[in-house]
């Protein structure tokens, strides 16, 4: 059979450049086979060295014949039919909007089987988890662990933060303001990225019976100073009023130390007696301001505790409880001040 075809010599050299650089497998074949057929090669000789068949051959023969070069080079993909694109629509506001427990199934959360089964029993469509996963990906879905946030809301979190940003704005200098909270820290190691020969996964040993401390510590408003007493074995009262006392004996030249924390009970007079009995003998130099509940994000000491994490607690290697201790004093005597990273007393700090 004679399949021979005729192109100009500016079309050669483009079916040449796809043969010899092209990265596109199905297109260096489509190229090599117009070439070869224009060399006068029969359809089975062609059939043999490209292994490819006498169909494939003709459909691109006519394709070429009947509309040109730029329809045999140009990858032009497939429409998707209305038919799958409803379906896809269909699948992205399930996993967006919706939970398996919304359709009857024991589940939490979606995965590329669940979408198929209820595909199959609601719609009787029948796709392949593959199927939905591509669906998924093709609407720019990602597969990845969600951000927690606080479901409550404080009813009175304009107003607490309101009264906050007006005590740091108009903040006398004889007096202070810091920002008050407890950590804790564990010989259990937090685990944290690392980088790792590919396919080897490193260890982290841990001593396997946990000790932990908790660190009481204060950021100073003005200039971002860490503030921290010493670590107790219990998150308490105890510990709470002992930074009190740290907080006056630091700030001796200050009239009066005003201690803006969140809603712990033993941080509350009302409800606890020892704070109550603390603030009758020290009132007049130490006033307590608390932040909207529910709301870490209103306490920019938080973000310090997170550098402490990333940069300390993560993967380490210490022995025992001291040696993770000192560690952590001595990366603050490298550096024991801070930005304030919130947007949320900008106003202030600008006034």
């Amino acid at each position: 059979m004679d399949g021979s075809i005729r192109f100009r010599e500016c079309e050669r050299k483009v079916l040449l450049q796809c043969v010899r650089r092209g990265t596109d497998p199905e297109q260096r074949l489509r190229a090599h086979i117009l070439l070869l057929l224009a060399e006068g090669w029969t359809w089975s000789l062609i059939a043999t060295a490209l292994f490819t068949s006498a169909s494939t051959i003709n459909r691109w023969r006519q394709r070429f014949l009947a509309e040109g070069l730029d329809a045999v080079i140009t990858n032009a993909r497939p429409r998707r039919s209305r038919f799958s694109q409803w379906w896809m629509a269909l699948v992205l506001r399930w996993v967006t909007m919706q939970t398996p427990r919304d359709f009857g199934f024991v589940r939490s959360r979606w995965t590329c089987a669940t979408v198929a089964v209820l595909l199959q029993e609601d719609r009787h469509v029948c796709v392949s988890r593959e199927t939905v996963r591509r669906w998924l990906r093709e609407q720019d879905l990602v597969w990845r662990r969600p951000r927690p946030v606080l479901g409550p809301k404080d009813p009175q979190r304009s107003q607490k933060l309101r009264r906050i940003r007006a005590l740091l704005r108009h903040l006398p200098p004889q007096e202070v303001a810091v920002f008050q909270d407890e950590v804790d820290v564990n010989t259990n190691t937090k685990i944290g990225a690392m980088w790792m020969r590919r396919g080897q996964q490193a260890q982290v040993v841990t001593p396997g019976t946990n000790e932990k401390r908790y660190l009481a510590g204060s950021l100073n408003w003005r200039s971002g100073e860490l503030i921290l007493s010493e670590p107790g074995t219990r998150r308490n009262a105890d510990l709470f009023l002992a930074h009190l006392d740290e907080l006056r004996r630091r700030f001796r030249r200050y009239r009066v130390i005003h201690v803006i924390c969140d809603n712990a009970i033993f941080h509350k007079p009302e409800r606890c007696a020892k704070v109550r009995e603390y603030l009758a003998r020290w009132g007049h130099r130490v006033q307590l301001h608390f932040l909207p509940t529910y709301a870490p994000e209103t306490n920019p000491i938080e973000r310090v505790w997170w550098h402490l994490h990333e940069e300390i607690t993560r993967n380490h290697r210490c022995r025992d409880i001291e040696d993770l201790l000192d560690l952590i004093f001595e990366w603050l005597s490298a550096g024991s001040h801070f930005e304030i990273e919130t947007s949320l007393y900008d106003a202030a700090r600008a006034a």
